[in-house]
């Protein structure tokens, strides 16, 4: 079997509903694993991701030293920001407002900046974002692997199992570039998470739960497929270490959008009890999700199960919204436009709007300009909404 998933590897062939990420080609210095074929038959690998301080630290309110997209900041052990250098700025500043028109070449057609624009992205206190190819994992070489074994246990590690490509069903299987950025926003807010109850939706891998995990009382990761959420929680179990010095606990869950109720069967695996499904609507005082808004009605169906819970929930929530706009020429509007992504704000007004006399939600941008804990591109069509939900009555 591995010999033919390495045959296999060797002469990759995508379909039209192939999607690929390429987050894991953004890691320093590390090789991605394959471990083995999943339930589907999907190769299955191990990455190592960074962080640019360790969990210890955080837990310490360690001053540390931290470098962002193009300059360098210095990170308090509150949330407060400071030694921005503002020229470079003023310069992003002048990048993103070029928006769409940026990624156009001559003849109109789209360009996709996958590298950094400036060698200084590159390299930031010996910190080097090399392009790593998958490395298959081989019977009888575990021995060639063992540093990595060995730094799995470390506290600014956190360790992935995920696909690289798969058909559109099946991106929770990979790893976003969206999830790395609201990680961000937690480590950097973690005073605002901790010792919280948290609610993810459509968490995937389960490496934005995780992440919070070290901060918050309790994670429940949910999202949909028996594959999947076996696959999230492995990683939770390894990634244990990083949980430990908060005392946080993640409780991966099928939540459907689709179906109006909590899956209860007993029978079923991940299925919530009733003392569960209590603590939840008793305690959750924060909602998230990362880039799960690639299809209308899908957007519309997590935007009813948000309506949902948070008009369940005892008390108000803050929900946190992660999302790449993604760029895509139609020959329907022989343009580039972002669908998705219009749906999405769409939606989102359409919430804020709402009048029933019964819930109140008030949404704002999040500004993208704090520290940076993980090696990924935080490109300019990254994006990361605030959506407070209040009830009236």
């Amino acid at each position: 079997m591995v010999a033919l998933a390495e045959e296999e590897m060797d002469n990759p062939t995508f379909r039209s509903d192939t999607v690929l990420s390429d987050v894991h080609l953004h890691c320093p210095s590390k090789r991605h694993l394959m471990v083995r074929l999943n339930a589907v038959g999907q190769p299955v690998f191990l990455s190592y991701f960074k962080l640019l301080w360790s969990t210890e630290d955080l837990a310490s309110g360690k001053h540390v030293r931290e470098v962002t997209t193009g300059r360098e900041l210095q990170c308090r052990s509150g949330d407060e920001l400071c030694d921005k250098d503002s020229s470079n700025t003023e310069k992003e500043g002048e990048l993103n407002s070029e928006g769409v028109e940026a990624l156009l070449d001559d003849d109109g057609d789209l360009e996709v900046v996958r590298r950094p624009r400036s060698a200084s992205d590159l390299q930031a206190e010996d910190v080097l974002r090399d392009i790593v190819c998958p490395v298959i994992l081989m019977k009888g070489k575990e021995d060639a692997f063992e540093d990595e074994e060995q730094e799995c246990t470390c506290s600014d590690v956190v360790k992935i199992e995920h696909t690289m490509a798969t058909p559109l069903e099946d991106v929770g299987k990979q790893v976003w570039r969206a999830a790395f950025l609201l990680a961000d926003y937690i480590l950097f807010k973690r005073d605002t998470f901790r010792c919280c109850s948290v609610l993810e939706l459509g968490g995937g891998t389960g490496i934005t739960s995780i992440i919070m995990g070290t901060v918050a009382k309790r994670v429940y990761c949910t999202d949909v497929g028996e594959d999947l959420l076996t696959m999230c929680e492995q990683n939770v179990a390894l990634n244990k270490h990083l949980l430990e010095p908060g005392g946080g606990e993640i409780k991966v869950k099928e939540l459907d959008w689709l179906k109006d109720e909590f899956c209860t069967d007993p029978e079923a695996p991940y299925s919530w009890s009733e003392e569960e499904i209590a603590d939840l609507l008793d305690h959750c005082s924060v909602i998230m999700a990362a880039d799960v808004f690639y299809d209308d009605d899908l957007t519309d169906a997590l935007f009813r199960t948000l309506y949902r819970i948070t008009h369940n929930l005892r008390d108000s929530c803050t929900v946190y919204l992660a999302l790449e706009k993604r760029l895509n020429f139609t020959l329907r509007h022989m343009d580039v436009t972002c669908e998705a992504y219009s749906h999405f704000r769409n939606t989102l007004n359409d919430l804020e709007n709402l009048q029933d006399g019964k819930m109140k939600y008030t949404v704002e941008p999040i500004k993208l300009d704090f520290c940076q804990s993980l090696v990924y591109e935080r490109i300019e069509q990254l994006e990361l909404w605030k959506v407070m939900a209040e009830h009236l009555t």
